[in-house]
């Protein structure tokens, strides 16, 4: 024999006698039961700790949020998803140039510091007056089928062009609009909407909505210059929509506890206490808040009357039953001369409901995302904290106009504490296109 046959013969690896493998094998096996086991007994225990049947943990998924998903298409807005149209409507969202006095911009009342609202009852604008509603916030909206507490504007662009012309706000007219637009923003504007339109020896300011000289300016204007004026203004409000559309809500804590929920990922769970485990059962449950509050952005975009007392009981807000009329006759809404869509994409206006008795009183439902930051509450802010709103939707009063849909919970103390503690937990981050990978 060789010393190289030798050499082999000593590298040669050794072989287990087969009862031997067959042991390790076993042993092998045993110990990935046993960790499946544990894994499985953590999840089981967890699971019925927090007892959510099949029906539920279905709820719970409708209401999974994705802080990174594209915002909806608007056919009415071609630019509605250009990072510069976004870039040239933050621009004209923080210009306080596009206001009567110089002072106000959108920003003044949807603070960025503020959630994106200002954080007060009623809205203020050039100061000289209050509006009759809250400022709603501006973020995670594009998908809302009309906008404001009444939805009195049919897209998100038209939203950003009422408050311009309105008195108590920015008190702007369209025509100056246009000329700040031309003197400062000229070279965005086209590479977004073409050439701009010849505004040299029209007036300052011009409106169909502004004072009796603003008027008569207006209407002194040829009907071609005010086409193409309007349009001007129009597509401000479609660069300023595509800066709102990149607003978005980022995850709560509550968002990982669905997802632990619908992914059985027992990790996830922790997320939430005891307490805003009972609060979230309640919510989808008991309290019935999900029945409105529902999907993604735990609100389902339509109109309730919930027998909020109004701030003037001699003569109370009519909400939505007032504003179908309006959002019909806007010149600036999806079936106009200055949309982007064809007829056919109109639905939402086109079969818009409008001799419904149950729209009287009746108000948009807000996102309750974040919604801990943003007292106080209701279309008019009459209710102060979190606690009196559970309080008023427990008890349910009746409505002073229009018919409630309330009916009495009769939730406790106790349980009226845990709905609060899971709206506490709703809070997140706002994101804007710059966070979103």
């Amino acid at each position: 024999m060789t010393e190289q046959h030798t050499t082999r013969e000593r590298a040669a690896p050794r072989t287990l006698p087969r009862k031997h493998l067959l042991l390790a094998v076993a042993f092998a096996v045993a110990a990935l039961a046993a960790t499946a086991g544990s894994l499985r007994d953590t999840w089981q225990g967890l699971e019925n700790a927090d007892r959510w049947t099949d029906d539920e943990r279905a709820v719970l998924g409708s209401m999974r949020h994705d802080a990174n998903a594209a915002a909806p298409a608007d056919p009415s807005n071609r630019v509605a998803r250009s990072p510069q149209a976004a870039g040239l409507g933050e621009r004209l969202f923080h210009d306080t140039r596009f206001s009567r006095n110089g002072a106000v911009s959108c920003a003044s009342c949807h603070d960025p510091a503020r959630q994106f609202q200002d954080g007060i009852p009623l809205g203020t604008g050039i100061g000289i007056g209050k509006g009759q509603r809250r400022t709603m916030p501006v973020v995670d909206i594009a998908a809302n089928p009309f906008f404001f507490w009444d939805g009195r504007a049919d897209s998100l662009w038209a939203q950003a062009l009422g408050p311009m012309e309105n008195p108590l706000e920015h008190g702007e007219t369209r025509l100056h609009a246009a000329h700040v637009i031309q003197r400062h923003y000229r070279a965005e504007y086209e590479a977004l909407f073409g050439p701009m339109p010849d505004l040299a020896g029209l007036p300052p300011h011009g409106s169909p909505n502004g004072t009796a000289d603003e008027r008569a300016a207006w209407q002194a204007l040829r009907p071609r210059s005010q086409e193409a004026v309007s349009r001007v203004f129009a597509n401000m409000g479609k660069a300023i929509a595509a800066y709102e559309a990149s607003l978005r809500y980022g995850n709560s804590r509550v968002d990982t506890y669905i997802r632990g929920v619908v992914e059985r990922r027992p990790d996830l769970l922790y997320a939430l206490d005891r307490h805003e485990k009972a609060g979230l059962r309640l919510f989808i449950g008991k309290a019935q808040c999900a029945t409105c509050h529902s999907g993604p952005l735990l609100s389902d975009h339509h109109f309730h009357n919930t027998g909020i007392a109004p701030l003037d009981p001699g003569n109370p807000d009519r909400g939505r039953a007032a504003a179908i009329a309006p959002v019909m006759a806007d010149e600036f809404n999806c079936l106009g001369r200055f949309s982007d869509a064809r007829p056919e994409q109109c639905e939402e206006l086109r079969f818009i409901a409008q001799d419904d008795p149950r729209m009287l009183g009746a108000f948009k439902t807000p996102t309750l995302r974040n919604v801990a930051q943003r007292a106080p509450y209701m279309h008019a802010g009459q209710l102060v904290t979190l606690e009196d709103v559970i309080r008023h939707y427990s008890a349910a009063p009746r409505a002073a106009v229009g018919h409630s849909e309330l009916k009495p919970l009769a939730l406790t103390q106790a349980e009226q504490a845990q709905l609060q503690s899971l709206l506490r937990a709703l809070s997140g981050p706002v994101q804007t296109a710059a966070d979103t990978p």
